[in-house]
């Protein structure tokens, strides 16, 4: 069963371009149960420590995200304050 890219309404699992793209906590936990044994997190938005395992996450995604020029990659890039 595939997850909807919902963004709007009760059952949502994305946020709106507005919202800074991405995925929300219910609908990452939707996707873990739908693919055991996925390693899928929600974005890292905080303040963080330099060196920290989070700090290297954004920096990953960032690095991976470079070339995107989207609407939504471009939202989700802000989001992850790249």
């Amino acid at each position: 069963m595939a997850i909807r890219k919902t963004t709007k309404g009760k059952k949502r699992n994305c946020r709106t371009v507005k919202e800074g793209a991405g995925m929300t906590k219910k609908g990452v936990r939707a996707y873990r149960k739908a693919n055991p044994g996925s390693k899928l997190k929600t974005a890292v938005t905080g303040k963080v420590k330099k060196g920290s395992k989070a700090a290297k996450r954004r920096k990953s995604f960032c690095a991976r995200s470079k070339g995107w020029t989207g609407v939504r990659g471009k939202a989700a890039r802000r989001r992850w304050k790249c």
